[in-house]
């Protein structure tokens, strides 16, 4: 019998686990709970007896990830993490301070699909999706290493997150089970390239998980040009499902904009911003982009990016320049990729 992997299973997966053990389904609930407090040791779970956590050690084991790399940005304490997989893939997940406390940036899947290209994990193409608990791993794992609690996370990693939804759904619902982490849903952050009948399920299945969608441009021929996805979601009916979203739940949704010089950081694509954006319940998200050597492009002057804040704030929306984290270790946005594949 091949041995289970215990991370990523719900309550009752767990009782159902433990009674083919032989084990009362009471068990499955404490199993959990300590799986989702980031114990990987059978032995450290106290309240089991000795015969039990030698009965799980033979039939189970906890989590799969192996870090590979760490890196550290000394200018701001982000740390980016380079993960191996069970089957020789790996992926990136970036671990950020701030003052309201710790973010884990989570990767969603082994590359990525939707091609924008601009960013470096598209660079590789797509491998396959996370499951929930390689995703719930990132967090321990990074817990473990820096010794500090992670109370806030972004699914913003490798990855389009709503092109892996039911393993998205899994890891967003364990994390806020009150049996394990009962982190709150508003300290969770998932950010799509915009497929919209994903954004259209979200609303209803997650309403108060905060939602943030890439922009990058919103003319349909530019936006085209930098993300294939709006071939299939122009930018209108993008925004369109933006605005029902925010309706159905009320909460204001963050729209990512990657300011790439001289491609989408013109007075053109500003006007073009206030225009759509106007009255809607948003803030805009700046963020110049973060040099990939392999694409190209260049990002805006930070000075261009303020400029360019200041102008939608003045016109009514909402705006603000990303602080920028992780730059030096190739940590910050839209640069995360399985790098150092040599390594394993």
């Amino acid at each position: 019998m091949s041995k289970k992997n215990l991370l990523g299973m719900t309550t009752e997966e767990l009782k159902n686990f433990v009674q083919g053990l032989g084990e009362k389904p009471f068990r499955g609930k404490q199993l959990f709970k300590w799986v989702n407090r980031g114990v990987t040791d059978f032995e450290e779970m106290t309240d089991f007896s000795k015969a039990l956590r030698a009965k799980l050690s033979t039939a189970a084991y906890v989590g799969s990830l192996e870090i590979l790399n760490v890196q550290k940005d000394t200018k701001d304490g982000t740390r980016k993490f380079l993960f191996g997989l069970e089957d020789g893939n790996a992926i990136e997940s970036v671990f950020m301070q701030y003052k309201y406390g710790n973010s884990l940036c989570v990767s969603s899947q082994v590359g990525c699909k939707m091609g924008c290209r601009f960013c470096a994990t598209a660079l590789d193409g797509f491998t396959r999706n996370l499951t929930a608990g390689e995703m719930l791993e990132q967090i321990y794992a990074a817990e473990r290493e820096t010794g500090k609690e992670i109370n806030h996370i972004v699914v913003m990693g490798m990855g389009e997150p709503f092109d892996n939804y039911e393993n998205l759904s899994k890891f967003l619902r364990l994390l806020h089970d009150p049996e394990g982490r009962n982190m709150s849903y508003r300290n969770m952050t998932v950010s799509t390239s915009g497929i919209i009948p994903a954004i259209e399920k979200f609303a209803i299945d997650f309403p108060q998980v905060n939602l943030a969608i890439s922009l990058h441009r919103l003319d349909d021929a530019g936006r085209s040009a930098i993300m294939p996805v709006n071939d299939a979601y122009p930018v209108d009916d993008l925004l369109a499902a933006a605005g029902r979203y925010t309706e159905k739940t009320g909460r204001r949704i963050t729209f990512e904009y990657t300011l790439i010089k001289g491609e989408n950081d013109n007075n053109r694509d500003v006007e073009i911003m206030k225009d759509k954006l106007s009255g809607m319940l948003c803030h805009v998200n700046l963020i110049p982009l973060n040099k990939v050597d392999e694409t190209g492009f260049d990002g805006s002057t930070r000075k261009r990016a303020e400029e360019i804040a200041d102008r939608l704030t003045k016109a009514g929306v909402p705006a603000t320049v990303r602080r920028e984290l992780g730059s030096a270790i190739d940590g910050a946005c839209g640069q995360l990729r399985a790098k150092n594949k040599s390594i394993y």
